[in-house]
């Protein structure tokens, strides 16, 4: 029902930015809620950002809030995550997800997943 493909990921130092997109193809992009996740060589995947359907109320992991920004595009079927003072420890292939729920915090939560990018902060 919903294709996802990430895209802005690269390698840069500490302290710079990124800004990922996730294109969505699909029907009823609207009604769902847009989740980015992250993961790191040998660790689980977590959730970094999800933002609603109606784009209030963005929730953030505590290790990103203040630095990262989730927001979404309904009518260019299109979320980002802005991604200000990059720190190694962010350093990850970075998922864009899609959810039925409203406050969807865990992978099982997102039935549909795009290819990933990947994001590597030097020091």
């Amino acid at each position: 029902q919903v294709q996802l493909v990430e895209s802005g990921g690269g390698l840069v130092q500490a302290g710079s930015s990124l800004r990922l997109s996730c294109a969505a193809s699909g029907r009823a992009f609207s009604a769902y809620s847009m989740g980015w996740f992250r993961q790191a060589p040998a660790k689980e995947r977590d959730l970094v950002a999800y933002i609603a359907w109606t784009g209030l109320s963005p929730y953030y992991t505590d290790s990103v809030k203040g630095r990262f920004i989730v927001s979404r595009d309904n009518a260019k079927n299109t979320v980002y995550l802005q991604m200000n003072d990059l720190k190694p420890d962010d350093t990850a292939v970075y998922y864009c997800a899609a959810s039925g729920l409203g406050a969807p915090r865990r992978v099982s939560d997102y039935p549909y997943w795009g290819q990933g990018t990947q994001v590597t902060v030097s020091s």
